[in-house]
């Protein structure tokens, strides 16, 4: 496929699923065979994707990702992403812990790199400021700048 028909692949799967909440979008533009670098070997990334999809949307169900700067080269696309919420349900951390509603709102900064094969995203990694996101929930302190 092109780089624009991958580039428009990577940009309805996240608003498919993310925004509007339509997980049949995972099935349709990842491979079952995809690997999230950001995982144990193994993941199944379908289903961990639906996982975190359905945790963000029921912490946040104002969930909204905003994509900046898509960039596409060949079977690669890169992009900056913004997801806003609002925390008005409970949220599952990757620490094991479920976080009650604060009805605090977060902007957090993403970043992805995902290589596509014939339509499918094949290769998926991935940074958030997960840091950010505690620490707008009030759940972590935030940090101090301390004088040198």
């Amino acid at each position: 496929m092109s780089s624009e028909a991958n580039k428009a692949a990577a940009m309805e799967v996240l608003e498919r699923a993310f925004n509007q909440g339509d997980l049949s979008a995972i099935d349709e533009f990842i491979a079952a065979d995809g690997v999230d670098h950001q995982e144990a070997p193994g993941t199944d990334i379908r289903r961990h994707l639906k996982e975190v999809t359905t945790n963000l949307r029921t912490g946040y169900p104002d969930l909204h990702f905003e994509m900046h700067e898509i960039l596409a080269d060949g079977d690669i696309v890169s992009f900056r992403a913004t997801m806003t919420g609002t925390h008005t349900g409970p949220l599952r951390t990757g620490m094991g812990r479920t976080v009650p509603p604060t009805g605090r709102k977060v902007s957090v900064a993403h970043m992805y790199f995902l290589r596509f094969v014939d339509g499918k995203n094949t290769d998926l990694w991935h940074i958030w400021d997960t840091p950010a996101m505690l620490q707008q929930l009030g759940i972590v302190p935030q940090m101090q700048a301390q004088p040198n």
